[in-house]
């Protein structure tokens, strides 16, 4: 009997933590971030939430047409992005925003990868062996990270609708995990 006990115990501890880890960190909890329903305008914007909430909390992530969107308001302006690292789905709704080179970069908390918030570049410190005193310098690795067009009106803050005409490294965990999916926020 006490073997039951103890493993009903063990059961139940197991559970809070999967619910704790699954429930993650929440920048805001707004209707369209946890229901996956936004308000789309005739325009084809999609509501995201009210300017003086997010530029209050920094951040908010939201489904927009299923693909879970980060939107960051840093140093007076919006950006947004896809929440997911195009390196390996990190969560970038987590990491810290830096200044490289007089660029605004999430770092994904994973494996520190950095993104800038103005065009999705990634970024990465590397050196010329060639030159006689090779000095480390960040250099671009193209657009990586799919960047999402903020537009704010009458107090709104919306975001358009991603063109899938062109494709960048983040559509394949925006699109692995859309509608749901998830992935674990901590490594």
């Amino acid at each position: 009997m006490l073997d039951l006990v103890v493993l009903s115990l063990h059961f139940f501890l197991c559970f809070l933590i999967f619910l704790a880890i699954w429930r993650g960190h929440k920048d805001v909890d707004l209707p369209s971030s946890s229901t996956g329903t936004v308000e789309t305008e005739p325009d084809g914007l999609i509501l995201i939430g009210q300017e003086e909430d997010i530029k209050k909390s920094q951040r908010i992530t939201a489904k927009v047409n299923g693909r879970e969107v980060v939107v960051f308001y840093h140093e007076g302006k919006f950006h947004a992005l896809d929440s997911r690292c195009y390196h390996e789905g990190g969560p970038l709704r987590l990491g810290e925003i830096e200044d490289i080179n007089g660029q605004a970069c999430i770092v994904c908390p994973w494996h520190k990868y950095k993104i800038t918030l103005e065009t999705g570049e990634g970024l990465y410190e590397g050196i010329n062996p060639l030159e006689p005193s090779p000095t480390p310098q960040w250099q671009s690795k193209g657009v990586k990270q799919r960047i999402h067009k903020v537009t704010v009106d009458n107090g709104n803050v919306y975001v358009s609708p991603p063109d899938l005409s062109v494709s960048f490294d983040s559509d394949y965990f925006a699109e692995k995990y859309k509608n749901g999916g998830d992935l674990p926020m901590e490594k």
